[in-house]
């Protein structure tokens, strides 16, 4: 991490409630070092115990990486990183329109079968992400499941979530595994515009459909994470959580470059 990128990170950590006002002897290492850490581990693809030697211990990384995930502190400085993306490009903090899909990833052995399943679409046997993107292409909302999770049954609980934290939000943008019944839902319990995107039956060949590029595009930089071109936590929150880690990777940079930031 550079020195512009930990000034954009710094104010931005936060801190468990139930650790407030506690006092006590200080942390042994940084937060810097220890986010250096994890940052590494999600961008090179490597074990906890792999750690280079210029790291903390890699139990004391994981410790951390473990009560982040458990106490939802990795999705509060994930969020605190995308509003100030957002309104460093003029956009107001909540977006107002977003991107729904789904992608299907092999899991690795450690993976249990009660959290793993066999999707009859794409064929794999593994894990299944669904994703809520921003038209920035930046992550409102994660859900992991075995793969042979429907995609409205996801979708579901995934707007609802997204809706209930993002007040703003009128319009969802899907593809054609999203209709049906949750359009009426989203319109008569969520008060959202679920607009389906259709390939038509006229196109050959790879064609860039209007607003599902972008959270196809989302999907190929989590693909050049190499933690996450396969699935190996071995808890769904594990997963969630890596792939909050992996978008601080892109939210970060872009805040650390000098200017404008490009779209």
């Amino acid at each position: 991490m550079t020195d512009a990128e930990w000034a954009v990170v710094r104010p931005l950590l936060p801190v468990p409630t139930w650790m407030r006002g506690r006092g006590g002897q200080p942390e042994v290492y940084c937060h810097r070092a220890i986010l250096d850490a994890i940052r590494y581990l999600v961008d090179n693809g490597i074990k906890w115990r792999a750690m280079p030697v210029d790291f903390p211990p890699w139990d004391r990384v994981y410790a951390f990486f473990r009560r982040w995930r458990d106490h939802a502190l990795v999705r509060e400085f994930h969020d605190g990183l995308r509003s100030k993306v957002r309104e460093q490009l003029g956009r107001d903090a909540e977006p107002s329109a977003c991107v729904i899909d789904s992608q299907s990833v092999k899991a690795d052995a450690v993976v249990g079968a009660d959290s793993r399943g066999f999707g009859g679409g794409k064929l794999v046997n593994g894990r299944k992400r669904h994703v809520v993107v921003d038209t920035l292409g930046l992550l409102l909302g994660v859900m992991v499941t075995a793969a042979d999770t429907g995609d409205r049954a996801a979708a579901q609980v995934m707007l609802r979530q997204v809706a209930d934290a993002q007040h703003q939000l009128e319009l969802v943008w899907a593809d054609g595994g999203y209709t049906g019944s949750l359009v009426e839902y989203c319109l008569a319990t969520l008060a959202l515009v679920l607009a389906i995107v259709k390939r038509s039956d006229d196109m050959r060949g790879f064609v860039v459909l209007p607003k599902r590029w972008i959270v196809e595009r989302f999907f190929a930089h989590l693909m050049r994470t190499r933690r996450l071109a396969r699935d190996y936590g071995r808890r769904t929150t594990s997963a969630e959580g890596m792939i909050c880690w992996s978008m601080t990777l892109l939210m970060t940079r872009r805040l650390a470059r000098p200017g404008p930031v490009p779209g």
